[in-house]
């Protein structure tokens, strides 16, 4: 559930809350509550809104990742912001607990992602292989651990469970994500993915916007990395 105090940034235009790991983005199928409702709610109460509160959801993260989610609550910041997603002009950076250290520890991967609708799970394949589209991103090792690995993402592309399904490619399963390759699930359901920053031009000042979404306080394991 929402809480007021996962706001990372606030203003007229702008909100990006750090979601939990099993909160949906917007609402689907299954009628569950999600985070686009509740945080209109909680807008409509706070600010004694008479009206409907409008709120844009600008990207989506995967259910079971947390992370830095960014919505808009006027309907010009919205057009803008979609723009630049379509753009590239969004910075999306990402941590992963990974069960294997990738090698060599950094650089490029490229690979092409084939989605299978019936299972909601992405492939990766070295070649390009029917409707499959290119998917790259850069990744970084930034602490080894003696059973995961903490590494850093950065998105070029944004294919569907990209990131899941390339570190997997590569031998490096995320944690808990049983779906592409981990050992063993995590409590509640969630993997150790994490959208860890995201950066962009205000779409109204046109001034730089660089927010940073603390990891999960209840894992000690991120918690071990991210004071390292």
């Amino acid at each position: 559930m929402f809480d007021p105090n996962d706001i990372l940034y606030e203003d007229n235009h702008l909100l990006v809350v750090n979601k939990h790991a099993g909160d949906l983005v917007q609402p689907d199928p299954s009628g569950e509550s999600a985070l686009e409702d509740q945080i209109k709610a909680f807008i409509k109460r706070r600010d004694a809104k008479p009206g409907a509160v409008f709120l844009g959801v600008v990207h989506r993260i995967d259910r079971p990742v947390s992370g830095a989610v960014v919505f808009a609550k006027t309907s010009k910041a919205l057009v803008r912001l979609n723009e630049m997603i379509r753009e590239g002009r969004i910075h999306k950076v990402y941590w992963a607990l990974t069960e294997a250290t990738p090698d060599p520890e950094s650089g490029e991967l490229r690979h092409y992602i084939l989605r299978d609708g019936r299972t909601n799970r992405s492939r990766a394949f070295d070649a390009p292989k029917g409707d499959a589209r290119q998917a790259r991103l850069r990744y970084a090792t930034l602490g080894v651990g003696t059973r995961y690995t903490l590494v850093e993402v950065e998105l070029i592309t944004g294919r569907h469970h990209q990131i899941r399904a390339q570190l997997s490619k590569i031998g490096c399963p995320i944690r808990g994500d049983l779906k592409y390759g981990a050992k063993r699930s995590l409590p509640g359901g969630g993997i150790s993915l994490h959208s860890r920053r995201v950066e962009f031009e205000h779409p109204v000042r046109r001034e730089p916007v660089s927010v940073t979404a603390p990891a999960p306080a209840d894992d000690n394991l991120w918690a071990y990395f991210e004071t390292r």
